[in-house]
Parts: C-alpha cells; structure tokens; sequence
C-alpha cells in the first residue's frame, strides 16, 4: 500500500470541530397557508354559542302595491323559525412536554419550547381548516343543502360545471375552494378550450379565477385514491351578506390569536415541563344559498394539445 503523505495543514475534518454550523428553524411540509381561515369572516361569541334564527320562507308575506284608494291595506307578519339551528364551539386540545433538561441547555440559538410550540400550533391550525370542511356536524362539507349540489357532465371541471355552481351562489359569491389538482384539472379544461382562466393577487399570491371569481386551494378537500375524485365548493362569506361565518371564544387565558391559548401546567417530577394549547372554532352556514358544491370532480384527464 503507498504510504500516506505526511500534511502540512489541519484537517478540514478536524477544523470543522470549531466551525459554528449555521442551521435553520425546524421545517415543517405540512404547514399550508390555510386560506379557508383568512377568508372567512370570524363572529366572536359570547359563550361558546351560536344560534341561526331564520325567517319561515314558508309563509308568504303580504304587501300592496300601487295604493291609491281608501281600500284595507294587506296586513301580515314575519313568522320566525320556532327551533332554530345552535352551533356549540368545538375544540382541538394537546398536550406539549418538554424535558427541563432540554430547555435549559439546548435552547442556542433557537429556544427549544418556543419552537416546539411553534410547530404545534401551526399542527392544530391545520386541523382547524381540516375541521373547518370535514366535521361531521359544522364542517361545510356536510352542510350543503341538497338542492344546492350539481355533479359534474363529464368527469372533468368544466366552464360549464363553474357556471353551473354559479347560478346556485350567485348573490355575491365569494370564492371556489378545491383542492389544488381539481384546479389544475380546470385550468386543462379552460386551455382546451381556448379560454384560459385570468389570475387575481391576493395576499400578494396570484389566484386562477372564473368569472372574477377566485379559486383558492385547499388540501384539506380529499381526492379519493380508488377514482380520483374529489369536490369543488363555492362560498359567499360573512354575516351582511347572509353567508359563511368563522365562530370563535375571544378573551382566552393565555390567547395567542383568535381563539387560540396556550397556558403552562406545571413542571412534574419527572422534570417534564407541559403546556397546554387549546382552539376553539366552529362555523355556520347561515342561509342554504350561501354555499354549493360540484361533485364527481374527476382530477385525472388530461389531454394531447397539437
């Protein structure tokens, strides 16, 4: 074997023993930018309750038009819904620990609890825009009235199917929420036709849109694995215009954002240091035309352009 060449210098090897490595936060790929949570209009609540009084539609309501005699003029009244829908706050709790031993003596440059709970809380965020579409009692999924969901003509998300969507919200509507391959799956449909959709910035982020209407993605909207299918969902949000709202606790102990808390609990014999990190949320619907969904999204053709 040839001998090794005696060095002049120090190993790279072992300078890099009293080299500082420059290193980032912990990087978290689920966090998304959740943007169910920043359009919806948010109703703070007094007492974790919501209740939805709506008029009897029912019952007609009486009224003259073109009173110019003495004749009776119509009498009537608003009858009001006698059990109206209550939504209650729902929560998503967990429990943080975190080793004294650990804070105290790896917490440079980046301090170990902060970033523990950093990471946590952008976890519970993203079950609370999961929550938001999928509970089964307040999720927007499951409150779509039955004659405001349409499926598609032929598998794909056409021009025709937004139109459609369109006609079921088209008092001021606010927005199309799909997961990012429906809109993609749309986007191939409008080139094949010859009417690629225009873009809109929002939150310094370009949108596709249809109609002036944007499409925001979401991930939170499945795609079942056995056919590729999914759903599109259009919105009008906020409690003026009879839409969508957000719910949430104002004023919690230890709140870090609306609706969010994280309070310590005590440091056990263990050494182990807990915090706990509680959301309360919930959402509603506040008349049936204010939300409609396209179904049988199919997010897997594609075509050959020549």
């Amino acid at each position: 074997m040839p001998e090794e060449v005696s060095r002049a210098s120090l190993r790279e090897e072992s300078a890099f023993q009293l080299a500082n490595v420059t290193k980032t936060a912990p990087q978290f790929g689920a966090i998304t930018p959740r943007w169910l949570v920043r359009l919806l209009d948010w109703k703070p609540l007094e007492a974790g309750t919501f209740r939805v009084n709506k008029v009897d539609e029912t019952k007609a309501i009486e009224s003259t038009c073109g009173h110019e005699d003495e004749s009776t003029l119509a009498s009537t009244f608003v009858e009001y819904q006698e059990k109206p829908r209550e939504y209650r706050l729902s929560s998503i709790n967990a429990v943080l620990n975190v080793h004294t031993r650990v804070s105290d003596l790896l917490s440079s440059p980046y301090d170990q609890t902060r970033e523990q709970l950093r990471l946590l809380i952008e976890s519970v965020k993203e079950k609370q825009e999961s929550e938001l579409l999928t509970n089964a009692d307040y999720g927007l999924l499951n409150n779509v009235a039955a004659p405001q969901k349409i499926k598609t003509r032929k598998g794909a998300p056409t021009p025709d199917d937004l139109d459609e969507l369109l006609t079921k919200v088209w008092k001021e509507p606010s927005f199309f929420l799909a997961h990012p391959r429906a809109i993609a799956a749309f986007g191939r449909e409008c080139t094949r036709r010859g009417v690629p959709p225009p873009t809109v910035t929002l939150f310094g982020t370009p949108f596709l849109t249809w109609r002036g209407v944007p499409l925001i993605p979401s991930d939170k909207i499945a795609i079942r694995s056995k056919d590729q299918k999914s759903k599109i969902l259009l919105l009008r949000v906020g409690e003026k215009k009879q839409g969508v709202v957000g719910l949430f606790q104002p004023g919690l102990p230890g709140e870090q954002s609306p609706g969010l808390s994280v309070r310590f609990m005590g440091i056990d014999q263990r050494a182990l240091a807990s915090y706990l990190v509680s959301l309360y949320c919930s959402a509603a619907v506040l008349t049936d035309d204010a939300i409609a969904l396209l179904e049988d999204v199919d997010v897997g053709q594609y075509h050959e352009y020549k």
